[in-house]
This record gives C-alpha cells, sequence and structure tokens, in this order.
C-alpha cells in the first residue's frame, strides 16, 4: 500500500471519522503471543494508560502516565465500588512515538511532571484520552494535567491549561473518577466535550494555536465521558455530543445547539457513531439503557414519549440493551453491541431488528473494531475475539495476549495494534 493511503491513517479514538473500521486492510485471524507466530513487534510502554493508539503513515503514537515506582494500582472486573486510586505520588504524563515496522520508540515527551491534580476510579489511568492527529499536528489531552499539541518530530506547538476536569458520580458529590473523553481534529479545529461537575461544556479550538472559537454550556448534563463525533452531510456539519440529559447536535461553525435528546444512561461513555446517513447514540446505567438513532436533520427537543420507540427524527430505537463503557460498531449493515459483560448483540443498522444475541462469557471494557469482514473485541483479561461480521453468529478465533486490555485496538495496513497494561503489540 501506499505509505499515505487511508488504510494507513488511524487519526484518533476509532480510526477514520471515530467509525471502529477500515475497509481496504486484511488482518490476521490467528496469533500466537507465546511463540510470536504473526507478532510483528511487542514493546514495553512504561506506567498506566487506557488511551488508544493511533497511527499516521509509519508513526504510532500512544500516551501513559507513570509514577516511576510502576505500582499504579489498576482494579478489573465486574464490580460495583465507587472508589478512587490512591496517586498521591508525582508522575510523569508522557507521548511516546514508535516506528510502525519495528516496535522502536523514536522521540518521547513529558508533558508534566507532579501529583495528579484530579483522581482517578480504581478501574482507570490518568491516561485515559486517546491522542489525535491529522499528519501535521498531534493533540494529547491528559485532562485536568492539559492539553498539549506537537508536530509530527515531537516538538512542542502549544499547550493549554483546561482547568481541573474532575467527572466523577453526581449521587456522591466529591467522587472523581478520571477525564476519558478524547480530542477529536475536524476542519482545522478541535473539539472537546468537557461534562464537569458544575459547569459541563463543549468546545472548539483552533487547531494551530489553541485558541477558543466558541464554548457553549452542557446546561444542567450530568457528569459523562463520552468523546464527541461529526456529522457531515446534505451541505451541514455537526458535532454530536452523547450525554445522560442531553445528547445534542451542535452547530460545527458556531457551537449552537440544534436539536437534544434525553433520557440516556446516567453516566454515559459511549462515543456518538455516524453511518448510514444516521446518527447512532447508545448508553446504560440507572434507569435507562437505550440505543437511539437520530436523523440528521433533527431539530428542537426530540426526546421520545414514554411510549414510543421512534417519531419524526428518530428512525428507530430500543429502550434497553445499550453499552455502559463501550461505543458500539456500525458496519456492513449491521450494529454491533458489546456490554460490559460480554453480551454481544447484533441489529440490522437500518431497522433495528434483532438478529441475534450472544455472551462472550468475560468482562469487557475496549469497544470493538473491525477489518475485512471480521470484528475485534479486547476482554479486559486480553483475550482478543474474532467474530464473523454478518447477522449470524461465528466466532472464529480467541488470541489471548496474556495480559490485561483496557485499550480500543487500532489497525493500519494489515496490522493490528493492542496496547495492553504493560506493552504495545503489534499483530501481523
Amino acid at each position: 500500500m501506499a505509505q499515505g493511503s487511508s488504510e494507513n491513517q488511524w487519526p484518533g479514538f476509532r480510526g477514520p471519522a471515530g467509525r471502529g473500521f477500515i475497509e481496504k486492510a486484511i488482518p490476521p485471524v490467528k496469533w500466537n503471543i507465546d511463540s510470536l507466530a504473526s507478532i510483528q513487534w511487542k514493546t514495553p510502554i512504561p506506567g498506566l494508560g487506557h488511551s488508544s493508539p493511533v497511527i499516521w503513515n509509519d508513526f504510532v503514537f500512544i500516551t501513559t502516565a507513570s509514577n516511576f515506582a510502576n505500582t499504579e494500582l489498576l482494579k478489573v472486573g465486574l464490580y460495583g465500588d465507587i472508589g478512587e486510586a490512591d496517586d498521591k505520588m508525582v508522575h510523569e504524563f508522557k507521548t511516546y512515538c514508535i516506528d510502525k515496522q519495528n516496535g522502536r520508540i523514536i522521540w518521547e515527551r513529558v508533558a508534566r511532571t507532579g501529583v495528579p491534580k484530579s483522581k482517578r476510579h480504581t478501574k482507570a489511568s490518568q491516561a485515559n484520552c486517546t491522542p489525535a492527529t491529522d499528519g501535521k499536528y498531534l493533540v494529547v489531552h491528559f485532562g485536568s494535567e492539559g492539553l498539549f499539541c506537537y508536530d509530527m518530530k515531537g516538538n512542542l506547538l502549544w499547550e493549554k491549561d483546561m482547568g481541573l476536569l474532575n467527572p466523577g458520580f453526581k449521587p456522591a458529590p466529591g467522587i472523581e473518577w478520571g477525564y476519558s473523553s478524547s480530542p477529536i481534529i475536524c476542519k482545522d479545529r478541535i473539539i472537546l466535550q468537557c461534562d464537569i461537575p458544575k459547569t459541563p461544556y463543549i468546545t472548539a479550538l483552533d487547531l494551530a494555536t489553541g485558541k477558543v472559537i466558541w464554548k457553549t454550556s452542557r446546561g444542567d448534563e450530568d457528569q459523562t465521558y463520552c468523546t464527541p463525533a461529526i456529522y457531515e452531510g446534505k451541505g451541514k456539519t455537526m458535532v454530536i455530543a452523547n450525554g445522560y440529559t442531553h445528547m445534542c447536535g451542535y452547530d460545527f461553525e458556531t457551537g449552537k445547539e440544534i436539536w437534544k435528546l434525553s433520557n440516556g444512561g446516567d453516566i454515559p461513555t459511549p462515543t456518538p457513531v455516524v453511518a448510514n446517513d444516521l446518527i447512532y447514540l447508545n448508553s446504560a446505567h440507572g434507569k435507562y439503557s437505550p440505543i437511539f438513532v437520530v436523523r440528521p436533520n433533527a431539530t428542537g427537543d426530540i426526546t421520545l414519549a414514554p411510549d414510543s420507540t421512534r417519531n419524526k427524527y428518530i428512525a428507530w430505537s430500543v429502550k434497553r440493551g445499550g453499552a455502559y463503557m463501550q461505543t458500539p460498531l456500525v458496519y456492513r449493515g449491521y450494529l454491533y453491541n458489546l456490554q460490559v459483560n460480554g453480551q454481544l448483540t447484533c441489529f440490522d443498522a437500518l431497522t433495528g431488528e434483532l438478529k441475534y444475541k450472544e455472551s462472550l462469557k468475560e468482562a469487557f471494557t475496549a469497544s470493538g473494531i473491525a477489518a475485512d469482514g471480521k470484528l475485534y473485541f479486547s476482554s479486559e483479561e486480553g483475550n482478543i475475539f474474532v467474530i464473523k461480521a454478518g447477522p449470524v453468529f461465528q466466532q472464529l478465533a480467541v488470541n489471548p495476549l496474556k495480559d490485561v486490555c483496557m485499550a480500543t485496538p487500532a489497525i493500519s495496513g494489515n496490522l493490528l495494534f493492542f496496547r495492553t497494561q504493560h506493552y504495545l503489540v503489534a499483530v501481523k
């Protein structure tokens, strides 16, 4: 493949346009981490980070936060403890640039050194946000530690103090679970969703300078962990933000609210997905666990009546069946929704017709990705489930990485990239 081809670029969270797949890549079905069969390289990454790798040409970028002693607490599995990690030691907040072909570290940069300004959940990290790049700029967000912009050689172009970004759980004031909304780049702008306790907002910054272009209040939105998405089509560009009381579409140029939708899960994490000229919204916690499919011509308050599953602007919905952590995968006509307990549900993406519901019988946090008719789901235990795309469930393989895996993987060319607790692994 040509170096600059789209199959090589995975520029942000869930890849091109946040869709979670690449069309022409042919990644492997099976590999072996012990024998290194089909393993291109395996590079140790110190510290703890749940950010995903992003890729531009032959550069792979990853972030981490390390307390020097490498004693960062991580508690995985299915549990309901709202407790925080005790991060009182000095940390380095660091970005790595790695050679895609051989795993060699090309450069590393420390954005900040100090005790973390905000706390995190025992299942989170201090480097949750996936970077974003357009091939010229690399934007790295460490939440309360700041927003940083580098060029591709690692030169710092600008940095911005974003203040205290400390979302938690509204019923337990003072609890902080760690900021996780990743930056996205579109048309020389950075979009950031900051649903923090007292003053939730969404904002657009100039990519070259970091200056604020617009900043829109999210009203009484509860604390969320969602990365925003972009809709482009039919003569309009919108910023789409998931939420609990405020799932919204905003005008890309001005930040003005175009439509809003209520009754999501009360502490959502999934990113909106744009596919089939529709907007897919998904969440699950507390009273609600819906999937909503919104038409892009929506305007005003489009919240469904209590006994309805569709209206003028909502093509279809399900009241229960959304995911708490994972962003859904809309691929080749079907929506795949994976829940934290391993339940995988497949819907017709245009009609909402249920095709199957199967259990993968493990705990999951990472979102799924796809290529070449194959779906890849990473369990917290580090087992990579390979499922055939389509309306009938067929498991093709399970490949153990033998390390905790909380981050959503990436694809570039025919390579898969998995970020585990201790390594970045390239599979060929």
